[in-house]
C-alpha cells in the first residue's frame, strides 16, 4: 500500500512540479545569458521547424506569457496524473507531439511558441472526458480552469494576431479525439447496486400498492377440524 502510495505522489506532485520548474528553467537561462531561443519553436512546414514540435512547450516570449501559462499546466497536469494515473504520460507525451505537428502542418509562417497549446489539449482532453463518460467530476476541474484562465475558448479562433489561434485550435482538436478514443479507459462514473429481498416481491400488487399476503390467514381457516354432523 505505501509503496503505491509513493508511485502515485511521485506521479501526481513530482512530474507537473518538474514540468513547471522546467519550463522556467529555460526562461531564465534566456535572461541570464541573453539568449532568444524562439528560433527553437515551431516553424510551419520547414524542416528545421519541426523541432520546434518537441521545444516549442518550453519556450515564452515574456515573463506575463510564462505566467499565464504555468499556473493552468500545473492544474491540469496535476489532474491527469490523478484522474490518468496509468496512461497519463503516454497521453501527455502523444498531445504534445501531435498537437505541435499539427500546428506545423497548417500555421501561419511564424514562430509559434508556448505551452499554451499543451493547456488547451489538456483542458480539452479532461473536460471532454467528463462528457463522454458522463463523469462529471472530469469536466467540473475543466470548467473551474476555464473560468480561471479567461475566455480560453474563444482563442482557437483568429481573433488577435499576436496569438497563435493555430496551436490552440490544435491541442483543443487533438483534446477532443484523445477523449474520444480513451473514453472506455481510466475512470468510469460510480454505478450503485440495489440490493434485493425476494421476501418483499409478494408484498406489493402491479401498481405498487402494498397488499401483504394472505395465504397464511387462509389455510389457518381451512385447517380447522370440521365439526361432525348430527
Amino acid at each position: 500500500m505505501s509503496k503505491n502510495k509513493s508511485i502515485f505522489q511521485k506521479k501526481f506532485i513530482s512530474i507537473p512540479i518538474f514540468v513547471i520548474f522546467s519550463i522556467w528553467l529555460v526562461y531564465f537561462l534566456e535572461i541570464r545569458f541573453g539568449k532568444n531561443f524562439n528560433e527553437y519553436g515551431i516553424y510551419p512546414q520547414t524542416l528545421t521547424g519541426l523541432r520546434g514540435v518537441i521545444f516549442s512547450p518550453f519556450l515564452h516570449g515574456s515573463i506575463e506569457h510564462l505566467f499565464s501559462n504555468s499556473i493552468p499546466l500545473l492544474v491540469m497536469l496535476a489532474s491527469l496524473y490523478y484522474f490518468y494515473e496509468d496512461i497519463a504520460t503516454k497521453i501527455l507525451l502523444w498531445g504534445i507531439f501531435l498537437t505541435g505537428f499539427l500546428t506545423w502542418t497548417f500555421a501561419r509562417p511564424s514562430y509559434h511558441i508556448g505551452a499554451s497549446g499543451v493547456v488547451y489539449f489538456l483542458v480539452s482532453f479532461i473536460f471532454f472526458s467528463g462528457v463522454f463518460r458522463k463523469y462529471y467530476r472530469l469536466a467540473a476541474v475543466s470548467l473551474i480552469v476555464v473560468f480561471l484562465y479567461g475566455s480560453t475558448v474563444w482563442y482557437i479562433f483568429p481573433i488577435e494576431e499576436q496569438i497563435s489561434w493555430e496551436g490552440h485550435f490544435s491541442g483543443f482538436l487533438v483534446g477532443f479525439i484523445f477523449a474520444f478514443i480513451f473514453r472506455k479507459t481510466g475512470p468510469q462514473p460510480e454505478k450503485f447496486v440495489f440490493s434485493h429481498n425476494p421476501e418483499f416481491d409478494n408484498m406489493f400488487d402491479e401498481h405498487g400498492n402494498f397488499a401483504p399476503p394472505i395465504e397464511n390467514e387462509e389455510s389457518e381457516i381451512n385447517e380447522q377440524p370440521k365439526r361432525p354432523e348430527d
